[in-house]
C-alpha cells in the first residue's frame, strides 16, 4: 500500500468542545463531573469491590446496624437494588442480615469484621479517586467546593422533605 503524504491525511480532530451555553449551566457541569467522578471511582475500585459496597459498608461502619429500609433511605438506593447488593455482601461475609428482635418482619444489617477490612481497602481506593477528580484544585478550593456542594445538597434534600429514591 503506498504511503500517503501527511498533508493528504485528514487532520486528527481534537475532542469536540460543548457549546458555551451548556458550559454555563451548573446542572450540565455537575452532571458531566458526576459521570467523570463515577468512572474514576469505578476504575480505582474495580479490583476490590463496587461503589455500592463502599456506600453500604461505610454507612454501617459509621452509624451502626440498620434496617434494609433505613439503609435504602439513607443512601438513596432503590430498595430492590439494595436487596441484591446486600445478598452479595452477605454471601461474601462482609455484612450480616438478621431478623430485628423488636420487629421480626424487618431485617437488621450489620457490618462484619471482614466487611471492615474490605472497607479499609475501598476507602483508600475511593480517596485516591477523589484526589484524581480534584487534582486541579488547591486544598482551600477543595474545602470551598465541598462546603458549597454540601450546602446545595442539604437545601435540595430539605426541599424534597428528606425523601429520596429509597422511600
Amino acid at each position: 500500500m503506498p504511503q500517503r503524504d501527511a498533508a493528504a491525511r485528514p487532520a486528527r480532530r481534537a475532542p469536540a468542545e460543548p457549546p458555551e451555553r451548556l458550559r454555563r449551566l451548573p446542572s450540565w457541569l455537575l452532571n458531566h463531573l458526576a459521570l467523570r467522578a463515577n468512572r474514576l471511582v469505578a476504575a480505582r475500585i474495580e479490583h476490590g469491590g463496587r461503589r455500592g459496597d463502599y456506600a453500604v459498608l461505610a454507612s454501617l461502619e459509621e452509624t451502626g446496624p440498620a434496617s434494609q429500609a433505613e439503609l435504602a433511605r439513607r443512601l438513596a438506593i432503590d430498595r430492590g437494588d439494595l436487596v441484591g447488593l446486600l445478598n452479595r455482601l452477605h454471601d461474601e461475609r462482609l455484612a450480616e442480615r438478621r431478623p430485628d428482635p423488636d420487629d421480626r418482619r424487618r431485617n437488621v444489617v450489620t457490618i462484619t469484621a471482614a466487611g471492615r477490612r474490605a472497607l479499609a481497602v475501598l476507602e483508600r481506593d475511593v480517596e485516591a479517586a477523589q484526589d484524581d477528580l480534584l487534582a486541579p484544585l488547591s486544598a482551600e478550593q477543595r474545602s470551598d467546593l465541598m462546603g458549597l456542594l454540601g450546602q446545595m445538597l442539604d437545601h435540595h434534600h430539605a426541599d424534597a422533605g428528606g425523601h429520596e429514591r429509597g422511600d
